[in-house]
């Protein structure tokens, strides 16, 4: 009765009056998942999180420059074959692992269950987004002689259906001993007024925290200890939708071991000087991803010495880390920025109410937000027509049709080398 108190004080700590409501009309084990979760969240930060919606952006003055950067292109041949040698010897020592975050659905793409299970239209009969990256993981496997630990990031909304997939399809081929599937943290919705929601399976309604909560669910999970212990020193991180994602590129690992860096990332050039896309700089002296909203009309098309945009560099989620650096990040706090969305929710009533319009905020934190903690990063520029086939929406710009045709007409050119 102690324990159920202390949390009914914490609920009227945080005005969530609503959930004690609710605690008062739950018996046996639904009552105490829930105060299980209560017990979990953390009400001051989501609070505070909920407090600076209501204050004003404070824009800061921010010393925005180019970073320098490598093109795969223009590597000549002596210097491709030691960076190639340097990333293979990690791979062959068993020094490397690979992370796909997987915890979205693929609702924006009209297709029900997590994102990774649908089925991309190639070749006639179709593969799934997650065969698609494990035959990406065989091929380099069988190249450098090896067996490469893959950890899948799930969330709590389709964790369960990620693994009976993956089950159901014998990891395609890929052997399950080497496959770790880990969940994202999350963080409660809040309405207008700072009330958590409260979803129909009688439970506080969270989201993933957003990419940046990779490193921390890394280390929560127990994944990163498990890296430590195979005695891995990079880890590549990608998302696991982009059909042409090199998950294991000897030439990327080379060029951060050779530069001795402890980040390194992939760009493609901006098709335009106003596409909307992420773009690599460095801001007050650190690497930084600023989004496109940020840089003004003249630095947008502004060009270097090389008649090349000079913020040109777009962001593929291409990631490539130290052990080191993943574990510094994990123990740091990430920005959180928040987002106005349509949530459903259980009422007073425990009636569902499914939302026209925006009512709740979403808390979430983005992985490049973590390069600000470095001085330094290598970055490889490589061709879009290659490396970046995202199936991101229904129609029109990176939806599946451009990722069929971009896959198959990529592979066509490899079968004919």
């Amino acid at each position: 009765m102690d324990k159920i108190q202390e949390v009914i004080n914490l609920l009227k700590d945080y005005n969530q009056n609503h959930i004690i409501d609710l605690l008062n009309e739950l018996e046996g084990t639904k009552k105490q998942e829930l105060i299980d979760q209560i017990n979990q969240i953390d009400f001051h930060q989501i609070m505070e999180l909920y407090d600076n919606t209501k204050k004003e952006t404070e824009i800061k003055e921010n010393k925005i420059e180019s970073i320098s950067y490598i093109d795969k292109e223009k590597i000549v041949k002596e210097q491709k074959e030691e960076l190639d040698s340097l990333g293979q010897e990690i791979i062959q020592n068993g020094e490397y692992a690979v992370v796909t975050m997987a915890g979205g659905q693929g609702t924006r793409l009209g297709h029900t269950g997590p994102k990774g299970t649908f089925k991309l239209d190639v070749y006639g009969k179709g593969k799934y987004l997650f065969e698609i990256l494990i035959d990406n993981l065989k091929e380099a496997n069988k190249k450098y002689n090896t067996t490469i630990p893959w950890y899948i990031m799930t969330s709590k909304e389709n964790n369960k259906e990620t693994v009976q997939f993956l089950e159901k399809n014998n990891y395609f081929g890929y052997d399950k001993n080497y496959v770790t599937i880990f969940m994202q943290s999350g963080l409660p919705l809040v309405d207008k007024e700072g009330k958590v929601l409260i979803n129909k399976d009688l439970k506080i309604k969270e989201a993933s925290d957003g990419n940046g909560g990779t490193y921390s669910s890394l280390r929560a999970s127990g994944c990163l200890a498990d890296m430590k212990e195979k005695g891995i020193k990079w880890v590549f991180i990608g998302g696991v939708d982009n059909v042409l994602l090199k998950m294991a590129d000897v030439t990327l690992i080379g060029m951060a071991v050779k530069k001795g860096v402890q980040i390194a990332s992939k760009s493609v050039v901006k098709a335009n000087p106003h596409e909307k896309v992420g773009v690599f700089c460095k801001m007050n002296g650190h690497p930084k991803i600023i989004e496109y909203a940020e840089l003004s009309e003249k630095m947008a098309e502004e060009i270097d010495e090389n008649g090349e945009l000079k913020y040109g560099e777009s962001n593929i989620m291409c990631h490539l880390y130290t052990i080191d650096a993943i574990e510094k990040i994990s123990k740091e706090t990430l920005v959180y920025h928040s987002a106005f969305k349509k949530n459903s929710y259980l009422d007073k009533n425990r009636k569902e109410v499914i939302p026209k319009e925006p009512n709740s905020y979403k808390f979430e934190s983005f992985i490049f937000d973590a390069f600000e903690f470095f001085d330094e990063m290598a970055l490889l520029r490589v061709k879009r027509e290659e490396e970046f086939a995202p199936v991101k929406n229904r129609e029109g710009v990176d939806s599946p049709k451009t990722a069929k045709e971009l896959y198959e007409k990529y592979w066509e050119k490899v079968k004919g080398q």
